[in-house]
């Protein structure tokens, strides 16, 4: 690994309201912000020591003070009219800085492990992709040695078929990938019972 391995971090401006809105639902905009921030919280520690260059990108404008430091992370802001599109748009500017390997996260999973995101940079690029299959037929991590652009086009983001159609694309493409183990977004009330044991 090193510094031809870049990390992209894609988080939510936590703001009440716009942030785990299907889980907000059920339990209300500030308990569901107070677990983004949990998430959030998750997702630095796992991620801080990793020996990758590493850049979170918000969906809404930088935020200079939270819990990113500096030091660490480069700060971005998302670029593109849906998830696909600011997912390409972050892969092509990592890859024209001359980054070999290119991975992204959310900061939707509690059980997301740097072991996982070092295992994934260790599988590029003898394979094209690997990914992290999460149970509700999405991913939580996608990695490239090479950019593909056509994964990002005509999914249905957030739908339970997004892993299953860019497993086709990629098979079309004669491409080849690694499946990383199956985790836990956490997206619903019905997901939350994962993080209990984090929340004691």
């Amino acid at each position: 690994m090193g510094h031809d391995s870049l990390l992209l971090i894609f988080v939510k401006n936590p703001i009440p309201g716009k942030v785990k809105t299907r889980l907000a639902k059920t339990i209300g905009d500030v308990k569901a912000l107070e677990i983004y921030h949990q998430l959030l919280a998750h997702t630095h520690q796992v991620t801080q020591k990793l020996s990758v260059d590493k850049a979170v990108l918000y969906s809404d404008e930088i935020i200079e003070d939270d819990i990113w430091e500096t030091k660490k992370y480069k700060k971005y802001v998302q670029e593109g009219s849906d998830l696909g599109k600011r997912m390409l748009n972050a892969f092509k500017s990592g890859f024209s800085k001359g980054y070999r390997k290119i991975i992204i996260i959310g900061s939707d999973c509690f059980d997301i492990t740097a072991k996982i995101i070092n295992e994934a940079f260790d599988a590029l690029p003898q394979n094209n992709f690997v990914i992290g299959p999460t149970q509700d037929g999405g991913y939580y991590l996608l990695g490239m040695a090479t950019l593909y652009s056509s994964i990002f086009k005509n999914k249905k983001w957030s739908s339970d078929e997004v892993l299953h159609d860019t497993l086709v694309d990629i098979r079309n493409m004669n491409g080849t990938y690694k499946l990383l183990k199956e985790l836990n977004d956490i997206d619903t009330e019905a997901d939350l019972p994962a993080i209990r044991k984090v929340m004691r």
